[in-house]
């Protein structure tokens, strides 16, 4: 999103893409419990995605690529231990997983992945959000 937001907008495309990342979450779950393991992953990736959209809505950083949202997610708040390393490298790892699952052939995620992280993922949301407060 590229365009200059007014505050009453900026503040409501922040609200919506925390509430898309804590639906994402539910969604990788049902995914999880029919045992698509990929789809699930690739759903956790998604909802960390949304909410480090809205951390940099709320920071006026506007990035358009996944790749851009991973660079600043790591330049401006893991590496200033604004978010834990930690969080850095869930966001990372979802990120390949997600990329190879999308681009690559034969890629497998199963039960254990998803249940590694999941609350990895679901900490990341919530560590965004205090944030955000």
């Amino acid at each position: 999103m590229k365009e200059v937001l007014d505050e009453q907008s900026r503040q409501s495309l922040i609200k919506y893409r925390i509430e898309r990342a804590n639906e994402t979450i539910q969604e990788s779950k049902l995914l999880a419990k029919e045992g698509y393991y990929n789809a699930a992953v690739n759903r956790l990736y998604y909802a960390c995605f949304y909410a480090s959209l809205a951390l940099l809505a709320a920071n006026n950083m506007p990035t358009s690529t996944h790749a851009g949202v991973k660079t600043m997610l790591g330049l401006h708040f893991v590496s200033k231990g604004v978010l834990s390393n930690e969080h850095g490298k869930t966001f990372s790892r979802l990120f390949e997983i997600r990329h190879s699952g999308d681009y690559d052939d034969f890629v497998y995620c199963d039960q254990e992945m998803v249940d590694e992280y999941t609350p990895k993922a679901v900490s990341f949301i919530a560590a965004v959000t205090k944030l955000l407060k």
